[in-house]
């Protein structure tokens, strides 16, 4: 009887980790229950990008130069889930072959900022939904683009980051062929190692298997205090 009430005491509290937000999705915003998965499953850490070798970074969300115009992260920080770092840099390998790297936009992104986008624009074809969430939420989905490591200048891509236009899907042709080419060989790396491309967005990459992650509320802070 009493491994029972533990059971049921563990359970209840497991539950009462990933409380619901105010659309109704489950979220989870403990780090205790954060830690706990980690333990159970080491695939489910969100490890920090930075401490990847040859890739660089332009963080837009922790600046002004964002669509939404103001700060929306305290610091230039990437995260992503543990299987999701390790496929960036079989990515990045393969560039580097060709004198090129991997530029991060954006990576892990706490849910809180997902409703700020969603309240703001209200358009989910350019932002996730807080009803469902998004896979930047569950850590699986990375914004990016390729960067020429000889000058260091981002290849001529079809357009700048959140460019919320037609001229921004991946099967946009009515551009310059050396946009069509750079962006072709930008994806065709990226799937090969297990991404794929969002239909409206060239730079915006999901991990194949993001439905597998729940969805977090961790702040940047919270995931260096866990390491």
């Amino acid at each position: 009887m009493r491994v029972v009430l533990l059971i049921l005491l563990f359970v209840s509290m497991q539950l009462s980790a990933q409380t619901k937000s105010e659309y109704g999705v489950e979220v989870i915003e403990d780090v205790s229950t954060y830690r706990g998965q980690v333990e159970e499953n080491p695939n489910m850490q969100l490890v920090s990008l930075k401490d990847q070798e040859g890739i660089y970074f332009d963080i837009h969300y922790a600046t002004k130069n964002n669509f939404v115009g103001e700060i929306v992260y305290p610091t230039a920080d990437a995260f992503a889930r543990k299987q999701v770092a390790e496929a960036l840099q079989k990515a990045n390998s393969i560039f580097a072959k060709k004198g090129l790297a991997i530029k991060i936009f954006d990576a892990y992104r706490p849910y809180a900022a997902t409703v700020q986008f969603y309240e703001l624009v209200e358009d989910t074809t350019y932002v996730a939904s807080p009803y469902s969430g998004s896979r930047h939420n569950r850590g699986c989905a990375v914004d990016l683009t390729l960067v020429d490591k000889e000058t260091g200048e981002d290849l001529n891509m079809p357009t700048s980051y959140d460019h919320f236009s037609e001229k921004a899907h991946p099967t946009f042709m009515d551009l310059e062929e050396e946009q069509i080419n750079n962006r072709q060989l930008l994806i065709e790396v990226m799937e090969s190692v297990g991404f794929k491309v969002y239909s409206y967005e060239w730079w915006h990459f999901d991990f194949i298997g993001w439905e597998d992650y729940p969805l977090m509320n961790l702040s940047f802070e919270e995931l260096k205090q866990s390491r």
